[in-house]
């Protein structure tokens, strides 16, 4: 089967919503994904048209993004494009998914701090209240 498998970089416009189902945990957020561009003529960067992407992850991926993961913070996503359209109210629309097979942050525009997580200890994917350390360098438009 041929799969679209896209790297898209932006960051995270709504919180994760985590969800334990009876297949498992599965989590969603929207990502919001904003070209820049050079404008030769102004000689200065320009913001393109922003496009959101609902981004899926299942298991533990899922359960990882929710005590990683806020709104606003640059992210990296990688995964499968899903494109969809439905009728609501007699008008066709279309939707964007990613179903992620990896997220991380950006680290061009600031610092993270990694920790490996044990299978059997769910209170360190609970979501808390992060503190930004310290060090941690300030977005670069």
């Amino acid at each position: 089967m041929n799969e679209t498998v896209v790297t898209l970089v932006g960051n995270a416009a709504t919180a994760v919503d985590f969800r334990e189902t009876a297949t498992g945990a599965t989590a969603r957020f929207r990502l919001a994904v904003t070209p820049r561009r050079w404008d030769r003529e102004q000689r200065t960067w320009t913001d393109g048209r922003t496009g959101f992407y609902t981004v899926w992850a299942r298991r533990t991926l899922a359960a990882n993004l929710t005590g990683s993961v806020s709104v606003g913070e640059p992210l990296v996503v990688h995964g499968r494009l899903k494109v969809r359209e439905e009728e609501r109210d007699g008008v066709w629309r279309t939707y964007v998914d990613i179903e992620a097979m990896a997220v991380g942050h950006d680290l061009t525009r600031g610092t993270a701090a990694f920790r490996r997580v044990a299978r059997a200890d769910p209170s360190l994917t609970a979501p808390t209240q992060r503190q930004k350390p310290a060090t941690e360098m300030a977005s670069v438009s």
